[in-house]
């Protein structure tokens, strides 16, 4: 019998401008992706790290977290490190979860154009389906 171990599942994705409503669709999406192809419940989430690029500040994106009723789940959102010719307007998380999985057995999500930052976790993702 495995045991249960803290792992972490990232995501990023992308929007195309610095607007609130956009940022919340997009971080909840990603959320809902990342649950998904992990078969994670939220009790499971031991806290979730958010960050942005420096060009997107219109609302915390761990509001979306929120929006989806996630009251008990720790949010942080501290601030990206703005490299030059970073990937714009992007949003990334680092989801700790509680699992018996082993680390070959998490999928990381990466959506929209945000998929150029991991290309080969996005084309393993695509032979798996």
């Amino acid at each position: 019998m495995q045991g249960i171990n803290l792992r972490g599942v990232r995501g990023a994705t992308d929007v195309p401008s610095n607007d609130a409503h956009e940022i919340l669709e997009a971080t909840k999406e990603l959320l809902q992706e990342m649950l998904q192809k992990n078969s994670i419940r939220k009790e499971e989430i031991a806290a979730i790290i958010f960050t942005m690029t420096a060009d997107l500040n219109a609302v915390f994106p761990a509001e979306a977290a929120r929006q989806l009723g996630w009251t008990y789940v720790p949010l942080f959102c501290p601030s990206e490190i703005d490299v030059p010719g970073a990937l714009p307007r992007c949003i990334r998380i680092l989801m700790l979860i509680n699992t018996a999985k082993a680390q070959e057995e998490i999928h990381h999500v990466y959506l929209r154009g945000a998929a150029v930052l991991r290309q080969d976790l996005v084309k393993k993702e695509e032979g798996n389906n």
